[in-house]
């Protein structure tokens, strides 16, 4: 067997399991209970991951172990016969909302070789600035706001204007928003979806042309799997947002001044990315109830290729019901 990560038979797969983890969490969509609906999603990614030929280490997943039963981040997965890979997970990415039944909630997993993806440890958050390939090489995360915007503004052929930064709209952002519109640049505020958000930027044909701020370090890395295929770039610092965190980032020796390059996050081009629509979003459908059964709408990226495949599924009741039966405990 090849020990090649970026396969198709692979990609194909890992859809798969980003389809069950958005099926399972779906019963809960709108029902305000956000802890159900991931707990659904991460029982049946952890399933589908069963029977898949990879020998898997969970770098970012759902936690410490003391914390999360499943998922959790050292834990191995596959049936240790494939590449050995390093796995990020995100099986709700959204889960307020999920919970209030709003755009952009999505199931997410990314594979890297052994040892490439970034391991953020106790650093919960990141100051990240992610644009697409046309600004590639030309930003700094130092530089001020004004000067970025204007360096991408130009990249792109645009006004600074013209523009429009997603930023998650959370009180720390204050002053970020307020440089942000004083440079004259328009801001699209979400209150969540840190791995949609750089996706967006990234993505042609979303109306996201760049995201700034500070969102967590985990779903960096998962992010970063996606900008790298997709030949943008992301830019990071790890920012505490406590004594507490600060405190435990620096005992384990992480670098609080060091700009993280998608590079850094992750190391290889051998990678896989795969989403699923849980809600209705600006690049995925979301899990859709038909006459016929159920239908999903996933997205996977192979990194060698850099090939985007979108691949439309409807689940017969039967199998829906097999994939999602977390979801009815």
């Amino acid at each position: 067997m090849s020990r090649k990560v970026s396969t198709r038979h692979l990609a194909v797969e890992l859809t798969a399991i980003t389809d069950a983890a958005a099926l399972a969490s779906f019963r809960w969509l709108g029902r305000g209970r956000k802890k159900m609906g991931d707990g659904a999603a991460v029982d049946a990614m952890r399933q589908g991951f069963t029977h898949m030929d990879i020998d898997g280490l969970v770098v970012i997943g759902e936690g410490e172990k003391d914390e999360a039963p499943m998922l959790y981040n050292g834990e191995r997965v596959g049936t240790g016969k494939g590449p050995q890979v390093d796995v990020a997970v995100d099986p709700v990415e959204g889960t307020r909302l999920l919970a209030l039944g709003k755009p952009n909630s999505i199931a997410v997993v990314a594979l890297a070789p052994r040892g490439s993806m970034f391991n953020p440890g106790p650093a919960f958050y990141m100051d990240k600035l992610v644009v697409p390939a046309q600004a590639r090489g030309l930003v700094n995360i130092t530089d001020p706001v004004e000067r970025t915007l204007k360096t991408v503004a130009k990249a792109l052929g645009k006004e600074v204007e013209d523009l429009m930064v997603f930023v998650l709209d959370k009180d720390r952002h204050s002053d970020l928003v307020r440089d942000i519109r004083s440079a004259g640049a328009r801001i699209q505020l979400h209150t969540d979806g840190d791995v949609a958000g750089a996706l967006m930027a990234v993505m042609p044909g979303t109306g996201i042309d760049m995201m700034m701020g500070t969102g967590g370090t985990p779903e960096g890395v998962l992010a970063a799997v996606a900008v790298r295929i997709l030949g943008g770039e992301m830019q990071g610092r790890l920012d505490p947002q406590s004594d507490e965190e600060r405190r435990a980032v620096l005992d384990a020796g992480l670098d609080l001044a060091r700009v993280l390059r998608t590079e850094d996050l992750v190391a290889s081009d051998d990678i896989l990315f795969a989403a699923t629509g849980i809600t209705d979003g600006t690049f995925l459908a979301g899990v859709t109830q038909t006459e016929t059964g159920v239908r999903t709408s996933a997205m996977v990226m192979t990194g060698y290729t850099r090939t985007v495949r979108r691949i439309e599924s409807v689940y017969a009741p039967q199998r829906h019901n097999h994939l999602a039966m977390a979801a009815y405990a």
